[in-house]
């Protein structure tokens, strides 16, 4: 979702087209390159037998039929010239000496962009010779994702999704709370933490915590993401923590969110994989997560044609963590972080991000 938004965010701020295709039958029809063999179904053969069929094309319900289906696919982009980006094997991109094409696939899903009208039209004509395709025209909705366009730029919004959502919970009639779960409450296993943890023992308080989160959604359900045009291609970081914020394990928890100037596009907020003994240590381990996610982004915005031509700002608010990040220089208090988290320190030193100093709000 974060390169889908990354494109749209590209695509608003360039003024460019955004197209949608569909294929028909994606899992069907395709070659499959081992033997794979099957029963005979119900009534093709008139009495019992030890035969079996041996399949020629694959079918649905078969585990490799998405692979198959994705193999074949990227064959016939890689035959219209097309490349398949190191950075996301589901981007595909071409340059011509009129502009750029792209197209983004999400199992049967497409989204098509670019700056050379004619390769887009190419493309898509080729794409229905080879495949059985549906022309969507421009792009209203994907994965969820209700794309509206207006004169200053595009809006996102989940509402149907999170109607769906709200009335196959039975919980239409329900007022709405403002926050997903209870303010400044530390839940336990045994417990709640983070609902998808108890997917496999789930109990009545589970359920609860549910009803919670989706009764938030009731009234969250028409707020969007706004991509306005002309918005600056560049990269904005921001992390934070909450130190030993997992009352059973003792372990932080990550947050970061990050802009492509004004369009917010990539958030996540993970527990760490283990115990911080500080707060600075906690902050220092969140900026090396988020680190790994701005060099991603900067390659993909380098391949698409919008390289940074400075330093990622990644805005902290933790002082000490700066230093430590900014000062090579070995400490006693830090011997114990692993060799992963100092990352940072070599993307500061190569230019990739710098390390303002966030003042927090009080």
């Amino acid at each position: 979702m974060t390169m889908v938004r990354t494109i749209i965010a590209i695509v608003t701020s360039q003024n460019w087209s955004l197209y949608q295709m569909d294929v028909k039958n994606a899992f069907l029809h395709d070659d499959l390159k081992e033997d794979i063999c099957m029963k005979p179904p119900r009534g093709l053969l008139s009495s019992p037998t030890s035969y079996v069929c041996k399949l020629k094309r694959s079918l649905y319900g078969l585990k490799q039929a998405p692979r198959t289906w994705f193999d074949n696919f990227c064959s016939t982009l890689l035959q219209f010239s097309f490349e398949q980006s190191k950075y996301d094997s589901f981007l595909f991109l071409r340059k011509t000496s009129a502009g750029c094409g792209f197209l983004l696939v999400y199992v049967d899903d497409f989204i098509i962009t670019g700056t050379d009208s004619s390769l887009i039209t190419s493309l898509q004509q080729q794409l229905k010779n080879s495949f059985h395709m549906k022309d969507l025209g421009t792009l209203t909705y994907f994965l969820g994702l209700e794309v509206h366009n207006v004169a200053s730029g595009v809006f996102l919004n989940q509402h149907k999704y999170i109607q769906d959502l709200i009335s196959l919970a039975g919980l239409q009639v329900f007022s709405s709370v403002d926050t997903p779960l209870e303010l400044n409450v530390k839940y336990r296993r045994e417990e709640v933490q983070q609902v998808s943890q108890f997917m496999q023992a789930t109990r009545h308080l589970h359920l609860v915590a549910v009803r919670r989160i989706i009764r938030y959604f009731v009234g969250t359900s028409i707020r969007v993401l706004f991509f306005p045009s002309g918005s600056p291609i560049h990269l904005n970081a921001f992390s934070d923590f909450d130190w030993a914020g997992c009352p059973d394990s003792r372990r932080s928890i990550s947050g970061w969110y990050m802009f492509l100037g004004e369009s917010l596009i990539s958030w996540k907020s993970k527990k760490q994989d283990r115990v911080s003994k500080s707060s600075t240590e906690a902050e220092y381990r969140s900026m090396s997560t988020i680190c790994f996610e701005v060099v991603w982004l900067r390659g993909v915005l380098a391949k698409i044609g919008f390289p940074q031509s400075h330093a990622t700002p990644l805005h902290v608010d933790n002082t000490s963590a700066i230093q430590i990040a900014t000062n090579p220089v070995f400490h006693e208090r830090t011997k114990h972080i692993e060799v992963d988290c100092h990352y940072i320190r070599e993307a500061i030193d190569k230019g990739v991000i710098t390390l303002p100093h966030a003042f927090r709000d009080v």
